[in-house]
């Protein structure tokens, strides 16, 4: 990641003995530091190549543990659902669901919008799992 700091630098102005006032400054060529970076690229490439060779013969098949991934909890994204939560702005309205998280840690995972905005503006709101119902 570049940032503007990466192109020079700048000393400030020193001061000797003398009456005479130096200023030093220090370029590092942008050109450099891109073919340095692309080497390391290359080089992590061709050490990956090899390394995978070997994994794939022909007289042992690699047999790799199939991770079963839990179904999804939640509504599906896109679907219609009614806010349950009474204090919420949108009780007993109806929103789509933007988007639901899947880690159950959390604790408003639903994410639903709204075509209305409530007093501050904001169309969107997170919802538990058991205050909202899919609406067919």
């Amino acid at each position: 990641m570049a940032s503007a700091a990466c192109g020079f630098v700048v000393a400030p102005n020193m001061a000797s003995n003398t009456t005479t006032v130096k200023s030093s400054m220090l370029f590092f060529s942008h050109k450099n530091n891109r073919s340095s970076r692309l080497v390391v690229v290359r080089a992590a490439d061709e050490a990956e190549t090899p390394a995978a060779a070997p994994a794939a013969t022909a007289d042992a098949p690699a047999a790799a543990p199939k991770v079963v991934k839990p179904p999804p909890v939640g509504p599906p994204r896109g679907t219609k659902v009614r806010i349950l939560r009474k204090e919420s702005y949108w009780y007993k309205g109806v929103g789509s669901v933007v988007a639901v998280d899947q880690d159950p840690k959390t604790r408003y995972p639903v994410v639903v919008r709204f075509q209305k905005v409530n007093y501050a503006n904001v169309s969107t709101n997170n919802y538990a799992l058991d205050e909202v119902e899919v609406v067919a």
